[in-house]
């Protein structure tokens, strides 16, 4: 009777009745008085492994640069190398000995299917913004029908939360949520609101979310726009939260899929075959103390509002303002006030979309490093676990491992250049005053490059050979392909690796200058880059690819071999960029099974429904205008009743957008003329105001007579 009444609502209102739940900003300077408790000797024989193998091979590795260099009297330059080289070496270790840790930790996932959740209520939580909403709405279809059909529509929810601020996308979106609330009723609620005040981005926008309806869920699973997870994934998830009172986010790990370029394929490959042994190495030694990438995971809600309220940051930029990768921070927030942070690598079902381009990424990327940046301000928080902080570090080296390399490198080439000199000018059989040049240990370095190439593709060896023995992954896939697809990922990923370095090099400098990264739409499926916009993106790569060659070809050209891929990379990073979105190669991979995933060879019933619901929506949906709403009423009844009302201003504080656009309205002769004279915030403001729309409409009736 309770989802009946509930259903009738949705008919009639876009949110459900206010329950609200107090989120505070969390005070960074108190350390709360929590017992964390022993983690367990396989998360301690873990870590041992994880940390201290890294340890060792990063002083083995940097005792024999140290070698390398003390054939002469050392120079401050090659302290300076020695340096960048262990911190650059110390985090590819890391992930070596983290991928050991999961090839031997290795498990399956276990069922929790005694624990009575007939009294719990989770929301599927959907934060979009401009995005496009047949893909949004299909996939919450999807998991909506599946879910129902497991006789579980009365334990979740779907609660749409947009900070869409295109009028244009608004239209389409309430229209597509209008038709997932008609496909849904009386199996599932399904909310929407859109909120007029973006502040604080996706943070700002779940903690509004919290604050006015978390009291009425127990937990909330946290998507992403492209997130899709089964029904029975969604299941297994409460059912774990249920089972573990102090359980306070359990993430999944998600399968990149859908893929239809290079660039897509490639990250989805690495994904199946290497990312269960990344994720499962994580996972044994972090323990509870773990991490929250945002999106594909279940969370408590009323220990998340307790805890995990984000403080605004202060000092000078890049750090001041609102903290952009927030994930990390809540995760750490509530681990600090005792609560579990868990990972369940293993479980499977659970899927996200992976970037198209090199061009996407790089957008990307930009609002992640500024994001991960601010965290070397939250480290000083007091009480965090050493974990937590451990993972913003990560977060943090992310990204400034590549100035780190690039440094490296060119401290490389100009002591080669240097060694090159000193051989013409000052090598002779006459006793001269010499300059401290450079000297090298040539044998030892070689064998240096070989152990660090060996520490680099470790992981990548251990996803394989895992794969070979897991029938879910050899029997769709087969040995000798997924081998031909280690080798082309391997390929692409040596070439790509250089321009992505220069990418975050710069993206490092524009944020220590202050530089906003502002709040783009990602996208997420390929619609084509011309070769204008690539090659004014990539003109910089290519001249300093093209200047580093001239200058090692004449100066040091025992380099080259060895700078090669990097040089090749960069000289090539135009064609390259442009090769990432390119979906005929990617088909042609397809054919011939290389890159492929599990999920492609027998596709799932929540793919099928997805995909048939997006393109119902498409025909509907797609082409939609304002112009559309103004003449046919029943878009325009369904667009308002998704409309919450504007907040009030402050005192003295005037409607500018909402008054210029009446302005506007009254002084134009067309529905046409109106619209093109408004901005961006004066068309969300008629789509916003009854009132004015129905001047606007007033506008489109009179041309039509």
């Amino acid at each position: 009777m309770a989802l009946q009444m509930d259903s009738l609502n949705t008919e009639n209102q876009a949110v459900p009745p206010a329950a609200s739940l107090q989120m505070l900003p969390q005070d960074f300077s108190t350390k709360p008085e929590v017992n964390h408790g022993f983690q367990g000797w396989k998360a301690l024989l873990a870590r041992l492994i994880t940390f201290g193998g890294a340890l060792a091979l990063t002083v083995y590795a940097t005792y024999q640069m140290v070698l390398i260099v003390s054939q002469g009297k050392v120079t401050i330059l090659q302290w300076v190398m020695v340096a960048l080289f262990c911190i650059t070496f110390v985090w590819i270790a890391l992930a070596a000995c983290a991928g050991l840790v999961g090839f031997l930790f290795s498990g399956k996932s276990t069922r929790k299917d005694n624990v009575d959740i007939t009294d719990k209520k989770t929301v599927l939580l959907m934060p979009v913004y401009n995005e496009d909403p047949s893909e949004t709405c299909a996939a919450l279809y999807a998991m909506g029908t599946e879910l129902d059909a497991r006789g579980l529509g009365e334990q979740f929810e779907i609660f749409i939360i947009s900070d869409s601020n295109n009028p244009d996308v608004w239209i389409k979106e309430t229209a597509a949520v209008a038709k997932l609330k008609e496909a849904l009723r009386g199996k599932m609620n399904v909310w929407y609101r859109r909120r007029f005040d973006n502040s604080a981005k996706k943070a700002g926008n779940v903690h509004e979310f919290v604050s006015r309806w978390g009291a009425r869920y127990d937990y909330m699973l946290v998507l992403d726009a492209d997130s899709l997870l089964s029904a029975d994934t969604l299941h297994q998830l409460m059912l774990e939260m249920a089972a573990d009172d102090q359980s306070g986010i359990i993430q999944t790990l998600p399968c990149l899929y859908r893929g239809d370029t290079l660039f897509a394929r490639l990250q989805q490959f690495a994904g199946s075959i290497y990312g269960p042994i990344v994720a499962q190495g994580i996972t044994a030694w972090q323990g509870n103390d773990g991490n929250y990438w945002g999106h594909n995971a279940i969370i408590r809600v009323s220990a998340f509002a307790e805890t995990a309220g984000l403080p605004k940051i202060g000092g000078v930029r890049p750090f001041q303002g609102d903290i952009l990768s927030h994930d990390f921070v809540e995760a750490a927030l509530m681990r600090r006030a005792g609560w579990k942070v868990r990972m369940l690598p293993a479980l499977k079902g659970s899927w996200e979309e992976s970037p198209p381009s090199l061009s996407d990424v790089a957008v990307r990327d930009r609002r992640w490093a500024q994001g991960n940046i601010q965290h070397l301000a939250v480290l000083k928080a007091r009480g965090l676990r050493w974990p937590n902080r451990f993972h913003m570090l990560t977060g943090v080296m992310a990204y400034m491992a590549s100035p780190f390399w690039l440094a490296l490198i060119l401290i490389g080439i100009v002591m080669a250049v240097q060694t090159h000199y000193a051989n013409i000018e000052y090598f002779s059989d006459q006793m001269t005053l010499l300059p401290n040049w450079p000297v090298f240990d040539s044998e030892r370095m070689i064998q240096l490059f070989i152990f660090t190439m060996v520490i680099v593709v470790l992981p990548k060896l251990f996803g394989l050979i895992r794969a070979f023995f897991h029938t879910s992954l050899r029997k769709p896939l087969g040995i000798i392909r997924m081998t031909l697809g280690t080798l082309v990922e391997m390929f692409f990923s040596i070439l790509y690796a250089p321009i992505f370095m220069l990418i975050h090099t710069k993206h490092i400098i524009d944020i220590f200058r202050g530089k906003d990264s502002g709040w783009s739409t990602q996208q997420r499926q390929y619609s084509g880059i011309p070769w204008m916009q690539v090659t004014k993106q990539h003109f910089w790569h290519t001249l300093i690819g093209i200047g580093l060659t001239a200058l090692v070809y004449f100066n040091a050209p025992s380099l080259l071999i060895w700078l090669s891929p990097i040089l090749i990379g960069l000289v090539l990073s135009i064609p390259l960029s442009a090769l990432s979105g390119s979906q005929i190669l990617a088909k042609v991979f397809r054919k011939l099974g290389i890159l492929n995933i599990p999920e492609e060879q027998k596709s799932l019933a929540i793919f099928e429904a997805r995909d048939k619901f997006a393109e119902e929506l498409n025909n509907e949906v797609a082409q939609l205008c304002s112009l559309d709403v103004a003449i046919n009423p029943r878009l325009k009844q369904r667009h308002f009743s998704m409309v919450q009302p504007i907040p009030r201003l402050k005192r003295g504080q005037a409607p500018v957008h909402k008054l210029s656009a009446e302005y506007k309205l009254n002084d134009a002769t067309s529905c046409e003329e109106a619209w093109s004279w408004l901005d961006k915030q004066e068309k969300i403001a008629v789509l916003s105001e009854i009132a004015l729309f129905e001047r606007f409409a007033e506008l489109k009736r009179v041309n039509a007579a």
